[in-house]
C-alpha cells in the first residue's frame, strides 16, 4: 500500500527570526493562508488517503502538529525523542510502517516546500512509485536548475531508463557547491537540484541502511522488536542515544547503487532562506518588499515588515531586513546561508537566549 511520510521536526533556523525554536517554519503561513505543513498534507492527499499520511516530528512539536492537522489521526504522528537527522527519522518511520504492512511504499516529503503545478507534481510521484515497485529502487525528484544556486544539493543524471517520464540512474550527488561549481553545473545541463523528496519501499530503504549504516540498523531492529509493546517508547529513547545522527543524503543516497532520479516538470522552491522567500514578495524597483515598507534609492534589498510599523529604507544596497517584532535582523544579502552560525554565537550569550 502507498503511504506518505512528512518530515516536520526541523527548526527552520535559516529563516530566523520569523522561524523560532518555539514556532518553526513548518507551522508558518508565508506563501498563502495555510501553514507549510498543512499545504504539504493537502497537496499529497489526492493520491494518498488521509489515513495513510504520517508525520514524523520531535516531542517538542507533537502537540503543535496535532493542533495543526486535526484530520490526521494521532497514531499517525511518529515522535522522535531527539533530533538525529533524516536517515534516523526515515528509518524509524520505515520500521513502523513495515510492521504494519510488509509491502509499504513510502513517499517521503519535507514539510516546507512550495510546489507550483500540483497536477504535474502528482503525476511525477505516481511514476516514481511505479519505479520504486518495479526496480526496488530509491527514487528522488530532481528539478532543472534556473540559476547557480549554492543553497541546494545537486544530482548528476546518469543513464536514462525506459519510461514515460525523464527518469535516470543517479551518477552522483553533490552537496551544496560553491558558486563557481554551481555555474558549471548549470552550463553542463546534466545536473538537477536535489529536492529532498524520496520514494521507496520500506524494506528497500531498510536494506540500504543495513548496508551503509549498520550501527543505526541494529538500533532500528531493536526498536522494531518492541513496536506495540508497553516499553516501546522507552526502547526508542534508549536506542536513539546510541545512534549517530546523519542525513539520508550523506548516509545512504551518496553511497547506494539503487538511486534513480526523475526530472520534475513543475515549479518547486525550497523556502529555506530569505533569498528564497524574497521570490514570493512584491517587487519594487529591483527590491523585494512586504507590506508596510517604503524604499527610496535602494538597490537589491529584501525587506520583511509587519503590520505594526512602517519600515523606511533610504540609500541602502544588498541588505535583508526582517522585522519579527521583538527581533530586528539586518544582514548582508549574500550571507543568508550563514544564519545557523550566527545563531550558534547568539546562543552562547545567556541574556539573548530568550530571543532564539
Amino acid at each position: 500500500m502507498l503511504y506518505s511520510l512528512i518530515l516536520a521536526g526541523g527548526k527552520g533556523t535559516r529563516l530566523y527570526p520569523l522561524s523560532r525554536g518555539s514556532n518553526p517554519k513548518q507551522f508558518l503561513k508565508l506563501t498563502n493562508n495555510k501553514s507549510f505543513l498543512l499545504n504539504t498534507v493537502d497537496r499529497i492527499s489526492p493520491i494518498v488517503d488521509k489515513e495513510n499520511i504520517y508525520i514524523v516530528t520531535n516531542k517538542e512539536y507533537r502537540e503543535k502538529v496535532i493542533e495543526e492537522l486535526n484530520d490526521i489521526k494521532e497514531d499517525n504522528i511518529f515522535t522522535e525523542p531527539e533530533n538525529k537527522e533524516t536517515a534516523t527519522c526515515i528509518g524509524l518511520s520505515a520500521i513502523k510502517l513495515l510492521k504494519k504492512d510488509k509491502d509499504a511504499v513510502m513517499i517521503v516529503l519535507p514539510s516546507d516546500h512550495y510546489i507550483g503545478d500540483e497536477k504535474s507534481y502528482l503525476e511525477t510521484l505516481k511514476q516514481a512509485v511505479e519505479i520504486a515497485e518495479r526496480r526496488r529502487g530509491i527514487i528522488t525528484l530532481g528539478i532543472s536548475p534556473t540559476r547557480p544556486e549554492t543553497g541546494y544539493g545537486y544530482i548528476e543524471m546518469g543513464e536514462r531508463i525506459i519510461g514515460n517520464f525523464a527518469s535516470y540512474r543517479v551518477a552522483r550527488f553533490t552537496e551544496k557547491p560553491n558558486v563557481e561549481v554551481a555555474k558549471d553545473f548549470l552550463l553542463k545541463g546534466t545536473y538537477l537540484w536535489n529536492s529532498g523528496m524520496f520514494i521507496f519501499r520500506a524494506d528497500t530503504i531498510l536494506r540500504e541502511i543495513e548496508k551503509y549504516l549498520p550501527k543505526m540498523y541494529k538500533s532500528l531492529m531493536e526498536i522494531y522488536k518492541n513496536i506495540g509493546e508497553e516499553n516501546e517508547e522507552d526502547v526508542i529513547t534508549e536506542q536513539y542515544r546510541l545512534i549517530d545522527g546523519i542525513s539520508i543524503d550523506f548516509g545512504v543516497m551518496q553511497k547506494t547503487r539503487k538511486a534513480y532520479v526523475i526530472k520534475g516538470d513543475f515549479f518547486w522552491d525550497d523556502i529555506g532562506s530569505f533569498g528564497a522567500l524574497s521570490r514570493f514578495l512584491n517587487k519594487n524597483g529591483g527590491n523585494a518588499v512586504s507590506h508596510g515598507v517604503f524604499l527610496e534609492e535602494c538597490e537589491n534589498c529584501s525587506v520583511f515588515g509587519n503590520e505594526n510599523k512602517l519600515i523606511i529604507g533610504f540609500g541602502i544596497k544588498d541588505l535583508v531586513v526582517v522585522d519579527a517584532g521583538d527581533v530586528l535582523l539586518v544582514m548582508d544579502k549574500n550571507r543568508d546561508q550563514e544564519i545557523k552560525h550566527l545563531l550558534n554565537t547568539i546562543g552562547k550569550e545567556d541574556n539573548l537566549k530568550d530571543y532564539l
